[in-house]
């Protein structure tokens, strides 16, 4: 697998090179050189195969011979022990469930498959692999259990104070072990630029063998196409041929997996990118014009991202033609008081407890089926389990949420946390005294 940079189109590296490095110096986003094309055989039979089948022919077709065979079933199959099951709601209404896995959000889909890959391709080095990963909420939980006792490396997790729900908390900083957590007294863009910053910063490049586990790694995507293939795999069984996918978007890797999975054949009639109040894509989409904003704490927090870092790569894919990508993808936005009605009207209407990141995606669905009808499957994904946000829902609602096991094991934890300001110096300092 051969990977450019979206900021140079001529360059070249490997899968290798890029998983490690997880931004080119030129401070673009790697994206593969050859997008394959999948069979319409493979395409028309995807109900034939189970989720590990599906995830090894898509990693196969993108990866290549990066990764033996063998060793590639061997990483899906451990990383995606997990289902995603679609379960409907009305005639033409399901929703994709992608909270399943152990951190109970769908970024397990790419921490697990992404901290696997590392390991294999880290064999034979025995240098620390320093892994820096900002969250808005989910990404930083799934990361540690996806790093959690992996030998030789060393997970860092930023996370604005204030803004991660407390089950996210605990799921950030009560791990130990190879996981440590740093709380930032800003918001998540500013979390995500100091990460940025480490990677450009060559007395840290020097000093550390640096990674990213966010989105803006390439080995994050791959994986989070998986789930689209499988969800039109079981729409076949129901006999749905057309799809439209409503996604929870903050920093845009999820949607632009989805779009990736397109461009490998997989037919979606529309993607619709459900925002909150921070709304720099749909402003984009309305009027042209790319103009990140500070971004805004709301009840959805893994969707509060000013400045979306993907949505270069959805620009890249559409050969940057503004036409082309509204073409594939609507946008729509929604406040938290809508938030909060669509969460008891969810109840109310299909007895299904809905986190806020998974109201936002229904609501858009609502508002797209509403705009276009048809007869095409509309679904939505549902990316965390509700127990997350235990003070988002009525009384009548929460009886209704089972808390898993690993939640309950966490509150008995102590959480261990490092406090900094949003300057880079200190954040520098601290990985320099902390080596």
């Amino acid at each position: 697998m051969q990977l450019y940079s979206t900021n140079n189109s001529d360059l070249r590296v490997s899968f290798k090179e890029a998983v490690f490095d997880s931004l080119p110096a030129d401070k673009g986003l790697y994206m593969p050189a050859l997008i394959p094309q999948l069979d319409s055989y493979f395409i028309r039979n995807l109900p034939q195969y189970s989720l590990h089948d599906i995830a090894f022919f898509v990693a196969t077709a993108l990866i290549g011979d990066d990764i033996p065979e063998a060793d590639l079933r061997r990483i899906v199959s451990d990383a995606i022990n997990f289902e995603a099951p679609i379960r409907p709601l009305d005639s033409g209404l399901a929703v994709l469930e992608l909270f399943h896995g152990p951190s109970l959000a769908f970024k397990d889909f790419g921490a697990r498959f992404m901290s696997r890959v590392m390991a294999f391709l880290s064999a034979g080095d025995d240098r620390v692999l320093d892994v820096l990963v900002a969250t808005s909420g989910d990404t930083g939980g799934a990361v540690a259990l996806g790093f959690l006792g992996v030998p030789g490396t060393r997970v860092t997790i930023l996370y604005p104070k204030g803004k991660v729900s407390p089950v996210q908390e605990l799921q950030l900083t009560t791990h130990g072990q190879n996981i440590r957590a740093i709380e930032i007294d800003g918001t998540f863009d500013d979390c995500q630029a100091l990460v940025k910053e480490a990677f450009n910063d060559q007395t840290l490049k020097s000093a550390f063998r640096l990674t990213s586990a966010n989105s803006i790694n390439i080995a994050r995507l791959i994986p989070q196409t998986f789930y689209y293939f499988y969800a039109y795999a079981q729409l076949l069984v129901q006999g749905m041929e057309e799809v439209v996918f409503s996604v929870p978007s903050g920093n845009f890797g999820n949607i632009g997996a989805g779009l990736l999975a397109h461009k490998m054949g997989l037919p979606v009639r529309r993607f619709i990118a459900a925002t909150n109040v921070n709304d720099t894509v749909p402003r984009f989409l309305e009027t042209g014009r790319f103009e990140p904003r500070p971004s805004v704490q709301t009840l959805a927090n893994a969707m509060d991202v000013g400045n979306p870092s993907n949505w270069v790569r959805i620009m890249d894919l559409f050969g940057y033609d503004n036409a082309l990508v509204k073409q594939a993808v609507t946008a729509f936005t929604f406040t938290d008081a809508d938030t909060r009605r669509a969460i008891q009207t969810i109840f109310d209407r299909y007895h299904y407890v809905a986190c806020p990141h998974t109201a936002i995606a229904w609501l858009s669905a609502e508002a797209y089926r509403r705009q276009y009808p048809g007869s095409y499957a509309t679904v939505f994904l549902s990316t965390a389990h509700p127990c997350k946000f235990p003070d988002m829902f009525a009384p009548e609602i929460a009886a209704r949420i089972t808390i898993p096991d690993q939640v309950k094991l966490l509150a008995g934890r102590n959480k261990e946390i490092t406090a900094l300001g949003n300057d880079f110096s200190a954040f520098k300092s601290y990985l320099l005294a902390n080596s």
